[in-house]
């Protein structure tokens, strides 16, 4: 049978996870290549054999999708698989409408085809958009477990940057094992939040052999989705967490609208910063389009050490960068505790950037006065650390999910605003997850 000739579009990560469950042993598709977006540095590398299998001995290479036209035509290519997320609908059918226009069939895959079977019970925290709170609502969760005497291990979805075959099967128990596999910041702020708090995260690169591990040593499975992609496994109950600072993104971007309508739980989260306009668009919304799903309403209180230091000073503040660039968010939990705590003023970064940093204001120029914590790698993590040091401002404001201020050598006094999941009367998280007792 001859095979059919395809590309995969991505952005390291559920791309990577598509192959491996569907494509890596299906003799009826020759995956030519990975096209990457989203991330930078991910293109010009190979997806190693060690991980593509016996039909792909040399490995795939990973091209920029800008060269997507130019491989389609070149190689013949009969079929492009659309695999990343957190895109406007409006933006996912340009892409189909390129491709098709370029002569190929454009394909979006289901759960079917892209979930995997635990041997355990496995509850999935998902969300409509990037920064929406889905690590509070999963540390919330694992909380409530734990007082349950079960034993959790947490999934997080992939972010593959160095090495891909020794990120195989990654698995992080203590801030040292974040040395180890020599993360970026953006992957500190996903295994921080959890490590620290006494529990196991997995992640990496084969989500099937990452799921067999973490059964071993774990009663119950907690996917810790990223942006708002679907699970990568099938759940026994599916928590989905949506914004009211962003209405009406709940049924523009994909894939979070199949999130909102797959969703057993939708956690209204921020509510104590969100207009009550906003938070009735989104009650309407969810009874419109999914009538049976449970709603737990929840605050994201903001609390920064040394509150004082802020009022009156010309302020810096920093923020999580995907929730700024592609989340398309206009501020988060550093602009939130500037302005409670009595900030003068929120200082401009951007005269001050330079490298890496300043690609990312021209990429994305509506991020405006504030700092997107990129830390992809070691030259944007120092790209980060320059900016913060050269931007004149009195304080630095973080409001990432890690502290910046341990990873980087900031030479400004700096505190650091975090925030958790505090939901509101009934029902409520610890009620749901009674069927897991």
């Amino acid at each position: 049978m001859k095979r059919r000739k395809a590309v995969i579009m991505g952005a390291a990560g559920r791309d990577f996870h598509n192959f491996n469950v569907y494509f890596r042993e299906n003799e009826r598709y020759d995956v030519i290549a990975f096209t990457a977006t989203q991330i930078p540095d991910i293109e010009g590398r190979m997806y190693p054999p060690e991980l593509s299998g016996d039909l792909y001995p040399n490995g795939i290479p990973i091209r920029a999708e800008s060269e997507l036209k130019e491989i389609i035509e070149k190689e013949g290519i009969e079929e492009v698989f659309f695999a990343y997320s957190d895109v406007s609908h409006g933006y996912l059918m340009h892409k189909a409408e390129q491709v098709i226009a370029w002569g190929a069939d454009f394909t979006l895959q289901g759960p079917a085809s892209t979930m995997v079977k635990s041997t355990k019970p496995v509850i999935s925290v998902c969300a409509v958009r990037t920064g929406c709170g889905k690590t509070q609502t999963s540390l919330r969760i694992v909380e409530i477990l734990k007082d349950m005497g079960k034993r959790v291990a947490s999934i997080r979805h992939p972010m593959p940057y160095g090495d891909l075959a020794k990120q195989k099967v990654q698995r992080f128990a203590t801030l040292e094992d974040m040395k180890v596999h020599e993360c970026t910041i953006e992957e500190m702020e996903e295994y921080e939040p959890h490590i620290i708090r006494g529990s196991i995260i997995y992640a990496g690169v084969d989500y099937e052999a990452i799921l067999r591990e973490a059964e071993k040593e774990a009663d119950i499975i907690i996917w810790d989705g990223g942006n708002n992609d679907l699970p990568f496994y099938f759940s026994d109950l599916e928590i989905v967490v949506v914004d009211p600072h962003r209405p009406g993104h709940e049924l523009d971007y994909y894939p979070g609208e199949a999130n909102l309508l797959r969703a057993d739980v939708i956690v209204i989260n921020k509510i104590d910063t969100a207009e009550q306009e906003n938070i009735d668009i989104l009650k309407t919304t969810i009874r419109e389009n999914n009538p049976e799903a449970i709603v737990i309403e929840a605050n994201s209180p903001i609390s920064v050490e040394n509150s004082d230091e802020i009022k009156g000073k010309r302020v810096l503040a920093i923020e999580d960068g995907p929730t700024l660039t592609h989340g398309e968010m206009k501020y988060g939990a550093g602009v939130v505790a500037a302005k409670k705590f009595g900030a003068a003023e929120l200082v401009d970064p951007r005269p001050f950037v330079s490298g890496t940093i300043a690609e990312t204001y021209k990429k994305y120029p509506f991020i405006g006065t504030l700092l997107p914590a990129m830390g992809y790698g070691e030259k944007q993590m120092k790209d980060l650390e320059d900016a913060i040091n050269r931007t004149d401002c009195d304080l630095v404001v973080i409001g990432t999910p890690i502290d910046l201020g341990k990873q980087l050598n900031i030479e400004k006094p700096h505190v650091r605003a975090t925030y958790k999941l505090d939901e509101i009367g009934s029902p409520n998280l610890e009620e749901v997850l009674k069927k897991f007792q």
